[in-house]
């Protein structure tokens, strides 16, 4: 049986963590979202919309039947406080990057070493970052402008992933680095020299924590997603510059909240004096 993703003091939660490990160690893969988004899209009516992603491609079947999908609506009266989660522990280094115009986002990958997040134990290399607007997760029932999803694997393939939201504000400094290249750049990849994923800010060391799954087809399942509770700000210019950039019919590319299904959603909430509460 593989080791919990993160550790738990409750039983029922390390009965939990072990069930869904242990179903998922043999079919948890670093899954690619796909690069040609022709197949699929996000406006309903089209027969490629969300509701028929499923039916679309036989190796999509998750995205209709999966019970861990997401992403999902982080709701106050379900999240439970989760002190032994700890810290998130990030270990970034600038690298060499490039960027890409996949047709249904725009998406920075890192071509060398940027570091890792390491989550009980288990190192998760940062391997890429992209965008969705508006945001994909929502926090009780409410949709923000932007999010944008840091992509990250361990070497077994398992995915972790930290979602960062977004409201119309300041100028979000990375992007503002990135704008010039988001309007021009094409399916061609593009260097970018030296990116520092530090760059990317959190602004809070509050975090949500549920496991789910991509949320693009294939709709892979067992991602360790980890939500900033902080909510950060981008410009308009900065949003609409990211939704022109993709193709008719992803300027929207935010997939619906997915239902639960009974999983745990946990938050952790550092004291002031560095502990937690």
């Amino acid at each position: 049986m593989t080791r919990p993703v993160f550790k738990a003091c409750s039983a029922s939660f390390l009965l939990f963590v072990s069930l869904i490990l242990a179903s998922l160690a043999n079919c948890i893969a670093l899954v690619s979202e796909p690069d040609d988004e022709t197949p699929f899209t996000y406006v309903e009516g089209t027969g490629k919309g969300p509701k028929r992603w499923g039916h679309i491609n036989p190796h999509w079947k998750k995205c209709d039947n999966g019970r861990m999908q997401s992403p999902i609506d982080l709701l106050d009266r379900r999240v439970q406080d989760f002190p032994n989660l700890g810290m998130l522990r990030r270990d970034y280094k600038p690298a060499p990057a490039a960027i890409k115009n996949r047709g249904h986002d725009i998406e920075v990958m890192w071509k060398g070493d940027a570091g890792k997040i390491i989550i009980n134990g288990t190192d998760y290399k940062l391997r890429q970052c992209h965008w969705h607007s508006p945001s994909e997760h929502t926090f009780n029932g409410s949709r923000y402008e932007l999010e944008v999803h840091m992509v990250h694997s361990s070497s077994k393939g398992e995915i972790a992933v930290i979602g960062i939201v977004y409201k119309y504000g300041r100028p979000d400094p990375f992007l503002s680095r990135l704008l010039h290249h988001v309007s021009s750049v094409g399916k061609e990849e593009r260097d970018l020299g030296i990116v520092n994923p530090w760059d990317i800010r959190f602004g809070s060391r509050k975090y949500y924590r549920y496991i789910g799954s991509l949320t693009v087809p294939p709709c892979t399942e067992g991602v360790l997603w980890t939500i900033v509770k902080k909510v950060r700000t981008v410009t308009r210019e900065q949003v609409r510059a990211l939704r022109d950039a993709v193709h008719d019919g992803y300027e929207a590319n935010a997939r619906p909240t997915q239902p639960l299904k009974g999983r745990p959603v946990y938050v952790y909430r550092p004291r002031e004096d560095g502990g937690s509460v």
